[in-house]
């Protein structure tokens, strides 16, 4: 169920899951999306295309556009830029956030490792400390014990225990 109480579709749950649900769909004005099935205001990459479309093609305002497709000015010349780069796809909204732990590098994980072989008992806290005096990050303590964790794991031996 939606918010308004309504089932929600198969196909606005497939879209929710691929990331191309458009969560402002009723902020989509354009005469098409309001018509029909086959122009889905909820689907995104649907609607940032007919936006470059309807500019390029028909020759409609940058401004009148955006408007119609619920978007800013700033927002189209965004899609624009990307849809050139990289086509269709492009459309598709990336993940949000860093793709891999960006503060620690492969050096600042070597000195976490070294300080932590010369005092086993430093804390977590500690070494994030250690790490800002040094280099000058802040790294949240968390993220530097996933860091060194992830690279102790245990692997499996032949026999299916552990080593």
């Amino acid at each position: 169920m939606n918010v308004s109480g309504m089932p929600v579709s198969r196909k606005t749950e497939n879209l929710k899951q691929q990331r191309t649900w458009n969560r402002k769909a009723e902020s989509v004005h354009d005469p098409l999306f309001q018509q029909g099935e086959f122009f889905d205001a909820e689907d995104l990459v649907q609607v940032k295309y007919e936006m470059l479309r309807r500019v390029e093609v028909e020759q409609s305002s940058v401004t009148e556009s955006a408007r119609a497709f619920g978007f800013s000015r700033l927002t189209f010349y965004q899609t624009q830029q990307v849809f050139q780069r990289e086509g269709l796809y492009g459309l598709v909204p990336k993940k949000r956030g860093p793709r891999k732990p960006h503060k620690l590098s492969s050096e600042v994980v070597s000195f976490v490792r070294e300080q932590l072989e010369q005092e086993q008992s430093l804390g977590w806290r500690e070494l994030a400390h250690r790490v800002e005096e040094r280099f000058g990050l802040k790294v949240h303590p968390r993220s530097i014990e996933r860091s060194v964790r992830k690279k102790k794991r245990r692997r499996r031996n032949p026999e299916g225990g552990r080593r």
